[in-house]
């Protein structure tokens, strides 16, 4: 199985410009002849003048990550009181920056004849801001505190099993729990919704109509325009080819529904869960039935659970260390012909939880100083989720080493869904094959092919039924944000939009004045949640040009490229682009493709698709 990770992806460079969730102020004064940067400077409203701005922008913020970087990784690795306050005195200072240039550059923005480079970046750190205050007195203040009071509203949100309080880390682990009952699961499910969600919605209306009038001083017409013009196209364009995207993938997802409704509806029976219809939201294993992975053991096929090998049992028999785990995942990315690590690496990074001090152990991936200074932050254990998670992570860190010799503002991945998507595509890669190759499994244990349909379930109940979540909550704020649904429909067009995507629905009738949305993290956190639909389909798509190129003729999801030095040419081509090129380009250097698609995970599920389809015969399909 694949487990996810959120891992840092941006370089600090990045980060600095673009701190997601921190609201920031707008000054739209386009008609100004000079504008004001860098201390004492000023750089005049002409094209050179831009240009000029931009460059001491960069410097300006490649000087601040030096320093910041160090203080966030001690922040992470030492958790104490004065971490903490270093950390957040440079955070705020990396907030002021990010306002600071989004004003400016959307004042250049507004010059003709200005150099496409130039034009490029400006546009990077105008659209660096999630929630942009306008320069009204009192804008920035408001919008500050209406976001801070959601974001806490969000982590000390409370839900309830059997009539007692139960806190949201423990409710969403008891969502998976297949000891639970229905009714258990409704209860969790409705007042998670009702106690956290519901309170949020008129701090929400009022802080997306405040980022409104910011995002409009920026040049935009909305905020969801503003989210929508990151990716090297209109945003009109950028919505229509999403939408493509799914649709290419959606026979896949509503099999894959069927057959969970099915088996759900023989578990629990027709007063629970019906045969025909949507899903009841709170059945899947998850708060947000965003992945349903927990209620794999529910659906798995027959003699599914047995595939002749296990991957933990391998690693404790090869007696791998957290440090000689992580080897093997260098020599993975050495047999594609990219350096070693540097020695600093493994001086560095945070293999395994100190036993002295507090530390954040969430799998992270870093470069302190946007060159070479990598490092991961692990505790690592010796079984197959961290050796997994080793190999994604490290997919971070030869990406962020790849395009260490591109402009500041181009330290990142060549769009929001890259990133995410080349760690994926390692772990992707972690197939029985490679383990022979590695010698840590013995040919003869290699699974047969009947093994195939319950690796290939278990992968789907959590990469497949993401997708039209990932997809669905931009959707809906962009909805939001253009004012096409009001704030007394907020509520209901949430159901709508989850039914006609997910093909769920509440477990009991929900009010209208509420505000079920809020209840998951990234809406109050104002986190664009695109780019992790993006990155599902990326992954597969960077996978099977790397089997493409190996020559791999067997099925997709049984491919191992390790040991192919042409698959590593062609992967540092598109690595070492960082953000310097319109993301088509990037994608063209290695898949040799212009346009995202969803073709190479159909292809990857395809025998699941068979066997799925099989299994439905004479079922209702869809919802």
């Amino acid at each position: 199985m694949i487990f996810n990770r959120r891992v840092l992806t941006t370089s600090f460079a990045a980060l600095a410009v673009s701190l997601a969730s921190t609201p920031a102020l707008a000054d739209g004064h386009a008609g100004a002849e000079h504008a004001k940067g860098m201390g004492e400077t000023e750089f005049p409203m002409t094209p050179q003048g831009a240009a000029d701005f931009v460059a001491a922008a960069e410097a300006e913020m490649a000087e601040f990550s030096s320093n910041a970087a160090h203080v966030w990784w001690l922040q992470a690795t030492n958790i104490n009181y004065d971490s903490n306050t270093l950390a957040a005195r440079y955070g705020a200072q990396g907030t002021l920056m990010s306002v600071r240039f989004a004003n400016e550059a959307a004042t250049y923005a507004a010059i003709d004849g200005l150099d496409p480079e130039v034009a490029r970046k400006l546009d990077m750190m105008r659209n660096g801001i999630s929630m942009p205050a306008p320069s009204r007195d009192g804008a920035a203040e408001e919008l500050s505190g209406l976001a801070t009071a959601l974001g806490a509203a969000y982590g000390q949100g409370r839900g309830t099993l059997n009539g007692e309080e139960i806190s949201g880390s423990d409710i969403e682990a008891e969502m998976g729990n297949l000891d639970r009952s229905p009714a258990e699961l409704a209860e969790m499910w409705t007042s998670w919704h009702d106690n956290v969600g519901a309170p949020m919605r008129e701090d929400y209306t009022k802080m997306i109509g405040i980022a409104n009038e910011g995002a409009k001083e920026l040049g935009f017409d909305n905020l969801g325009t503003m989210w929508r013009s990151g990716y090297d196209m209109t945003p009109e364009e950028f919505a229509a080819d999403t939408e493509r995207m799914w649709q290419e993938v959606k026979p896949l997802y509503v099999a894959l529904h069927t057959y969970v409704r099915r088996k759900l509806n023989e578990k629990h029976g027709d007063d629970v869960q019906p045969a025909t219809g949507p899903i009841r939201a709170d059945l899947l294993g998850n708060m947000w039935a965003q992945e349903w992975g927990n209620i794999y053991p529910l659906v798995a096929p027959e003699g599914a659970g047995d595939i002749g090998y296990d991957l933990t049992d391998l690693i404790e028999q090869k007696d791998l260390d957290a440090v000689e785990m992580t080897r093997v995942g260098e020599d993975f990315f050495s047999s594609l012909g990219f350096e070693p690590l540097p020695d600093t690496f493994w001086e560095r990074s945070q293999f395994t939880k100190p036993q002295d001090r507090e530390v954040v152990c969430h799998a992270s991936a870093w470069n302190l100083d946007n060159v070479d200074d990598l490092r991961i932050k692990m505790c690592i254990k010796q079984n197959a989720d961290d050796f997994i998670t080793i190999h994604h992570e490290l997919g971070h860190n030869y990406y962020q080493r790849a395009y260490n010799n591109q402009d500041f503002l181009y330290l990142t991945g060549a769009n929001d869904g890259f990133h995410e998507a080349i760690g994926d595509m390692i772990a992707l890669s972690i197939t029985p094959d490679y383990l022979v190759q590695i010698d840590m499994l013995e040919p003869e244990q290699v699974p047969s092919a009947d093994k195939d349909i319950g690796l290939l379930l278990r992968q789907a109940m959590d990469k497949v039924a993401f997708l039209p979540f990932g997809l669905l909550i931009d959707r809906y704020r962009w909805s939001l944000f253009d004012g096409s649904v009001a704030p007394e429909d907020y509520n209901t067009a949430w159901t709508e939009i989850r039914e006609e995507y997910q093909g769920i629905v509440p477990p009991v009738d929900r009010p209208a004045d509420g505000f079920d949305p809020g209840a998951k993290y990234h809406v109050p956190g104002n986190v664009s949640y695109t780019r992790y639909f993006l990155a599902r389909l990326l992954q597969f798509q960077f996978y099977k040009a790397a089997c493409d190129t190996a020559g791999w003729e067997g099925p997709l999801h049984r491919c191992s490229f390790y040991g192919n030095e042409e698959v590593g040419q062609n992967l540092n081509a598109m690595l070492e682009m960082g953000a310097s090129k319109p993301w088509p380009d990037a994608l063209e250097a290695f898949t040799g493709e212009r346009q995202m698609s969803g073709a190479a995970l159909v292809e990857y599920f395809a025998p699941l698709k068979e066997w799925l389809d099989e299994q439905n015969a004479g079922q209702e399909e869809g919802w």
